[in-house]
Parts: structure tokens; C-alpha cells; sequence
């Protein structure tokens, strides 16, 4: 029997001895294929196919069980659809590195260019501090939920629809490690100073609605160092990724869309996620990730920016259709869902140009379309949108750009047509066009001049909704 320096015989240290908090199988709603993974055999049609968009997707998606799929595929490519495959991506001044790379140096660059970005991973940053002083249950909440929030910010949402369909990924499963380290931290400290536990119990309180995986980690870790602590973990296995995962496990099974179709879907769903879930001082963990489309399907499903154009017109018609006068003046729900719809439509165009900035020439297509047609509700919610992305899209000069310069927004909204969302003055531009060009009416200035000017400001609306 081996003997340890102090004569006692060597034995497993108990407080290195943790507990798996999480697994990933566990975290995410078992999926079931209805048939078999359709997408892994669409992936290798794209990937032999000539859309550099699609082609690009699918590799940044990675869907399929063989890795080397992507590279083996483009290496069985001749050379001229490689160049274009390559030369799609890159940025203004980048052509010379054609001329300068081989066939499979080219191929590398593409699957580099097209994948995910190296993943950096940032461990747990938030520790327990000895109780020196009294500490604030409420202010530990907060921090671990905060820290919480920004490890989230870490997965790439493409991860997220891998693990959701049953695939490996590392960002996902490096953010399950972390809530397990400040389960392993809490358990190490507690073990230490026991006095502090009736300030972690509190801490678990306040946790509850918030991170269901930090809230897990110190539930589990109290159930660990007090036996008489019964945390209400009542769904087993707790699926906390259950909120985006299942909507996306839905959409995959019923199938609406082609594979390309569907990562274009995604693509827009990663814009979503990152302006509803990181973006935001709150994380809504309860709520359901919403994955409804309704402007992007009626994009696919549209002939070209004209037919777009017919089925926002069409639409519109309809839901204007109930407008009257005393629903604008009492500010109904008719107008405030109108009003919405058009908040809706705007935030739609933003995600789509996001996701897929060829979108951009066509959407100002439709909207040359929709003016044609007078339907300024539409085409004032996609103006915006275009200048909502404009503006995402904006990027510093270089080193030399000063703060005081000018800037210049990349001109996706022709400029003959700014002054149909220009503010100034409360849309002063918009309602005098409109006066001599009634149509369906972008119903926030008409709302505000109103208020300014009374009952007889409506005239020119009302005489288009009567007729």
C-alpha cells in the first residue's frame, strides 16, 4: 500500500470531488426526426452547386456529421468555381490574394472566411468573496446573473441551432462548464465558511426567474452543503435551453423551406436573438424565442420586388380596411395595431438587411414599387428599416478618422425619397406630399398632426380611406 510523506495511507481528496451540474443532452428537448435528417443531404447538393450565398451557409451552419464534408467537397471543384465561390466574400482591395494563393490554400480561405470565428473562451469571472464584511444577497444576485448573461453572450447562435438538432458545439458546451465552475466556486467557499450560507439561500431567491442555469448551479450546490435544502427543480431533465431550442427543433420538423431557405431563416434568427437576449439589460430567460417570419416568407415567396410590393399592398388594404375616423381619434386598438404593424415591418427589414445584406437591392425595388402604388405604410416602415441597417453598417474610416468628422451613411435610401421618413418638423415634408398624393397613409404624422392641429388635419386621410 503506497504511503503519503506523513506515514497516513494516500486517499482521494473528497473536496476535489464535484458533482456534473449539467449535460449537454440533458439541457437541450430531446429532437426527433420524423424520417431522417433531410438537411445533410441538401447540404451536399449545395455544396456542389453554384450559389455562394447557400454555399457559405451551409458551411457556417456545419449541419451534417462529417466535418470534412465542406473541404472535401470544394476540393473536388475545378478551379474557375472556386475563384468565384472565393472572390464573392472578400472585401474592396482583397483580389490580389487570388493570384497568390493555390487551389488548396483557396479552399482554406473560403471555409475560413465562411465558418464561425475561432472560439475565445472567457472562463467564470465571478467568485465568492470571504465574508469580510456583510454581504448583499441581492447584489451577489445580480452580479452572478450578470455574469451569467455576458457567458450567453459568448455562444454563437449557429452553435445553438446545432446542439438543437443534435449536433456538438463548443460554445454552448464551454457555457455549461462555466455555470458548473461557479457551482464548483459556491461549493468550495460554503465549504469554507459555512456561516455564509443563510446569505446563499437568500441568493437563491433572488435568483429565481432569472438564469435557470446559474439559479440551477446554486440550488444544487445549497442541496449539496445543507441536506434539509429542497430547491423546486421540478422538470427533470431541466432542458433550460428549451426556450430557443424548441421553436427551432419545430421549424426543422415541420420543414416549410429548403435547407437554404431555412439557414437564410436562421441567419435572420441570429440577428433576433442577439438584439432580444444579449442586447438588453434583461434577459427575458421565460419567453419563448420568437420565430415567426412573416415578411421574410412573403420575400421568398415573392416573384420579385414588384409582386413583393402586390402582397404588402394587398395586405394592407385590409387591415386599413377597418380605419375610420373616430378609431384615429380615440387611438383604438385598430390604430395601435396598426401602428405596430408598422413598428413590426421596420424592425423585419433591419433584421433581414442584418442577416442578408443582398436583400438590400431589392427591398428598394419594392419600395420604388410600393410609391407607385401610394402605399406609403409600407414603404416608409421599409425606408426605415434601410436606414436602421444603414447605420449598423456604418464603419469607422481607420486610425486617421477623427471624432468630429461628418459621417456619411452608405446610401441605401435614394434621396429622392428621404424625405417620406425625414422627422423634421413632424413629418412636414411627408403630409404635404400626401395632401396631393393620398394613399395608405403612414399613420404616425397624421397621428401627431392631430394633436397639434385638431380633427380637421384628418381630411385628406379620411377622404382616401371614404373613397
Amino acid at each position: 500500500m503506497s504511503q503519503t510523506l506523513s506515514g497516513r495511507s494516500a486517499s482521494p481528496d473528497l473536496t476535489q470531488l464535484y458533482q456534473s451540474v449539467f449535460q449537454i443532452d440533458n439541457e437541450f428537448p430531446r429532437f426527433v426526426v420524423p424520417c431522417y435528417p433531410w438537411w445533410e443531404d441538401e447540404a451536399t447538393t449545395v455544396l456542389w452547386a453554384f450559389k455562394n450565398l447557400e454555399i457559405r451557409l451551409v458551411i457556417r451552419y456545419g449541419l451534417f456529421r462529417d466535418e470534412n464534408l465542406p473541404r472535401s467537397s470544394l476540393l473536388s471543384r475545378n478551379v474557375n468555381t472556386i475563384d468565384a465561390i472565393f472572390t464573392a466574400p472578400i472585401g474592396p482591395g482583397e483580389n490580389h490574394l487570388l493570384d497568390s494563393l493555390s487551389h488548396v490554400q483557396r479552399v482554406e480561405e473560403i471555409l475560413r472566411r465562411s465558418g464561425l470565428p475561432p472560439f475565445q473562451p472567457v472562463p467564470w469571472s465571478w467568485i465568492p468573496q470571504a465574508p469580510v464584511h456583510a454581504l448583499d444577497p441581492q447584489a451577489i444576485a445580480q452580479a452572478i446573473e450578470a455574469e451569467s448573461h455576458f457567458q450567453l453572450s459568448r455562444v454563437a447562435f449557429e452553435d445553438i441551432v446545432r446542439a438543437s438538432l443534435g449536433y456538438t458545439a463548443t460554445s454552448v458546451e464551454w457555457f455549461l462548464m462555466q455555470h458548473t465552475a461557479l457551482y464548483m466556486h459556491l461549493l468550495d467557499f460554503l465549504r469554507m465558511f459555512p456561516d455564509g450560507i443563510p446569505v446563499y439561500l437568500e441568493v437563491e431567491k433572488h435568483l429565481r426567474g432569472k438564469s435557470p442555469f446559474a439559479h440551477r448551479a446554486i440550488a444544487q450546490c445549497l442541496a449539496a452543503v445543507q441536506s434539509d435544502f429542497a430547491p423546486d427543480l421540478s422538470e427533470k431533465p431541466m432542458s433550460s435551453f428549451k426556450f430557443v431550442a424548441g421553436p427551432i427543433q419545430r421549424l426543422f420538423q415541420d420543414r416549410p423551406e429548403s435547407l437554404t431557405n431555412m439557414l437564410k431563416i436562421c441567419n435572420l434568427f441570429a440577428v433576433r436573438f442577439r438584439h432580444q437576449y444579449i442586447s438588453t439589460s434583461k434577459v427575458p430567460w421565460d419567453r419563448e424565442f420568437d420565430v415567426s417570419y412573416s415578411f421574410f416568407e412573403d420575400y421568398l415567396g415573392s416573384s420579385s420586388p414588384p409582386d413583393l410590393a402586390r402582397t404588402l399592398t394587398a395586405l394592407d388594404k385590409s387591415n386599413f380596411a377597418h380605419l375610420t375616423r373616430s378609431s384615429i381619434i380615440a387611438h383604438n386598438e385598430i390604430t395601435k395595431r396598426l401602428l405596430a404593424n408598422w413598428e413590426d415591418l421596420a424592425m423585419s427589414v433591419w433584421e433581414c438587411c442584418s442577416a442578408i445584406p443582398d436583400l438590400t437591392l431589392g427591398l428598394r425595388e419594392c419600395v420604388q414599387n410600393l410609391l407607385q402604388r401610394r402605399n406609403y405604410h409600407s414603404s416608409t416602415a421599409i425606408l426605415h428599416g434601410l436606414h436602421k441597417y444603414s447605420i449598423s453598417a456604418t464603419r469607422p474610416r481607420g486610425l486617421n478618422s477623427t471624432a468630429g468628422e461628418i459621417i456619411v451613411l452608405h446610401p441605401l435610401v435614394p434621396p429622392d425619397m428621404i424625405f417620406l421618413y425625414d422627422a423634421t418638423q413632424n413629418y412636414a415634408s411627408y403630409l404635404q406630399h400626401y395632401v396631393n398624393h393620398p394613399g395608405i397613409p403612414f399613420l404616425l404624422p397624421h397621428l401627431r398632426d392631430v394633436q397639434q392641429k385638431g380633427e380637421l388635419a384628418l381630411e385628406p386621410v379620411l377622404r382616401f380611406l371614404q373613397a
